[in-house]
């Protein structure tokens, strides 16, 4: 009975359900039987046959529903989806689903609100949300896998720019040598996203490790800086977004990474690559500083008038001889409504002859599942590759 105790014991540490004793792969099925740590009820449960059951233990609540665009597109519904009442449970599964990772939050009496009972939750400049991660059959490309592993630096400095304290994520490869010197990956966030939002949810470390160990990439150096240089809802939020994030990026960010770390200062060694804004800052900016860089990736982004706001590199005839590798790409979900801006950005180039790969792809829409599916599959094994 003390062997059996014992055995139970280390599995329970090594398989408890969000124990987040270890980087699991599968961390939300529920293995022992277990809460998480403060937690009421088990949510969300995910099984094997890709089902998920969310539970909310709030016996006062008239109306439960599960909302949010990444798990409301994986399901096909258009609408929150109810929950049953059972005494003071409420219960909801759904699915299956493809295994992913995928945001999600409660409509409790019609407000949002993250999963109380859940232990991933995602942070930014924006309310809080959750996630529920639905496990295949072994890791995903996005996990941590018993790879050679990177490290992942979290920066403080001081803005002139901007005036305050900023924050800067930077990863380095395995087997980093200051000796060395690598091209290096300025990687921009989204609207309403944080320095850590590569790292949290879009996982980049750990896609970049594991395309390192399958010799798919090329070792480099990423830099994730803030690129939110004023509040989101200022009304004259786009027309100063770009100058001032420009600003921050030549005198702070570049200056800063290159002070710190073996990468190269050449523009050929650098690249500009970001999701939606980020996506946005990278075609606002990146292309009007071909000085600067020569590869790009907008991710879920262009603009309607890229004519106009394109004007000067569109019409640039040594275009094609200052740009090494143009990425636009984004998620099958999104086509038809915003994605509508990386078409018009992608149909300028054509029409002007410009060299760039145009990529739809994933299954998500404009959410972490379709950025993270963008880099790993086609952006970062590219990148430096391309002639």
């Amino acid at each position: 009975m003390l062997v059996s105790a014992l055995l139970w014991l280390m599995s329970a540490g090594a398989h408890a359900q969000q124990s987040h004793v270890n980087l699991d792969w599968q961390p939300q099925k529920n293995t022992d039987h277990l809460l998480p740590y403060g937690a009421n009820v088990l949510s969300p449960e995910v099984h094997d046959d890709q089902t998920i059951t969310f539970r909310l233990k709030a016996p006062d609540a008239r109306d439960v529903r599960l909302t949010g665009g990444p798990m409301l597109l994986a399901l096909g519904e258009k609408h929150p989806v109810p929950f049953q009442q059972q005494d003071s449970v409420w219960t909801l599964t759904v699915g299956p689903v493809k295994p992913d990772i995928y945001v999600y939050k409660l409509m409790v009496d019609g407000v949002a609100v993250p999963d109380p009972n859940n232990t991933l939750t995602g942070v930014g400049a924006q309310p809080g949300y959750s996630s529920v991660v639905v496990h295949g059959n072994g890791p995903a490309y996005y996990d941590a896998r018993p790879v050679p592993h990177g490290a992942m630096t979290r920066h403080i400095y001081h803005s002139d720019v901007l005036d305050g304290e900023r924050e800067l994520y930077v990863y380095t490869p395995p087997g980093y040598d200051p000796t060395t010197t690598y091209p290096v990956l300025y990687l921009l966030g989204g609207s309403g996203e944080l320095a850590s939002g590569w790292s949290l949810d879009g996982r980049v470390n750990f896609m970049m490790d594991n395309l390192l160990a399958e010799k798919k990439a090329v070792p480099m150096v990423i830099a994730m800086p803030n690129n939110q240089v004023l509040h989101r809802n200022a009304p004259d939020h786009v027309e100063q977004t770009y100058d001032l994030f420009e600003r921050e990026l030549k005198q702070q960010i570049i200056p800063f990474v290159e002070q710190h770390y073996a990468v190269r200062t050449d523009r050929r060694g650098r690249a500009l690559s970001g999701l939606s804004m980020g996506g946005r800052h990278t075609q606002q900016v990146g292309l009007r500083n071909l000085d600067l860089f020569s590869s790009f990736g907008v991710l879920s982004a262009g603009d309607l008038d890229t004519e106009t706001t394109q004007a000067a590199f569109l019409n640039d005839r040594n275009a094609n001889q200052k740009i090494d590798y143009l990425f636009v790409g984004q998620g099958t979900g999104e086509v038809n409504t915003i994605g509508r801006r990386a078409i018009a950005l992608h149909e300028a180039l054509q029409r002007h002859q410009i060299k760039h790969e145009y990529y739809v792809g994933g299954d998500g829409a404009h959410d972490w599942g379709t950025w993270r599916h963008l880099l790993y599959y086609r952006f970062l094994p590219n990148l430096w590759r391309t002639p």
